[in-house]
């Protein structure tokens, strides 16, 4: 398995990749559950880029975002292809879904029917912040997340981070325009929804990109440029 795992970090270079590896364990969905293990990625955005956010999206970001989940998305199918080469089964699930893939239950919920999130907190990368973003050790939230179920566990898997490790910053909950966050500390028996109001985000989310980069799409920066973690 170690052939396999140098493999890998071949494809995701470290200095701009965390890759973890995790048991889903009572994370999956129905449709999901002959896999029972994962491979998280979490590739680094450009800081450069990521500093200029102020107010909200700039075009510069919107290119980085779609262009890093272009990468990720390429990167798992790689992975997804490698693994077959060793007949182990995979299903690669992409950065991000297209506003028409999603379905009725998503826009009631907005939940997908997979957490990158979670799966990267079981594989240890990282823990879940005040305003629902993925928190990295080295990279604080500046990421972008992709994912690969396997039927198959090919490394130990790392330590799962059960809490959040922000303690008393609110930085990002006094700088998100919409007000979504209640500062609360996220931990794996707490909903979402207790901490975080994903509507408010995504309603101000969709504003403020159509204003600032005239796009029909949900992405702000503010809190990933704001959080301590993320800066040098």
């Amino acid at each position: 398995m170690n052939k396999i795992i140098n493999e890998i970090k071949q494809i995701c270079p470290q200095e701009n990749y965390e890759i973890g590896y995790a048991s889903l364990s009572g994370l999956l969905k129905p449709e999901y559950l002959k896999y029972k293990y994962g491979i998280s990625l979490a590739r680094k955005l450009d800081d450069q880029i990521i500093n200029q956010i102020s107010n909200g999206p700039t075009d510069l970001y919107y290119d980085l975002y779609c262009n890093i989940n272009n990468e990720l998305n390429m990167k798992i199918e790689v992975i997804s292809n490698l693994l077959k080469t060793y007949n182990i089964e995979s299903y690669p699930i992409k950065a991000t879904v297209e506003d028409s893939e999603l379905d009725d239950a998503y826009k009631k919920t907005l939940r997908y029917s997979f957490s990158h999130k979670l799966a990267a907190t079981r594989s240890g990368i990282g823990w879940i912040g005040k305003t629902d973003l993925l928190v990295t050790s080295r990279f604080g939230p500046r990421v972008r997340l992709a994912s690969i179920l396997m039927t198959v566990n090919i490394s130990n898997n790392g330590v799962p981070i059960d809490e959040s490790q922000c303690g008393s910053c609110n930085i990002c909950v006094n700088h998100c325009p919409a007000k979504a966050a209640t500062g609360q500390l996220w931990t794996t028996s707490i909903d979402r929804d207790v901490f975080f109001d994903p509507f408010k985000c995504r309603e101000y989310c969709r504003q403020i990109s159509a204003e600032k980069i005239k796009k029909e799409i949900s992405i702000c920066g503010i809190c990933i440029s704001v959080c301590p973690k993320g800066k040098k």
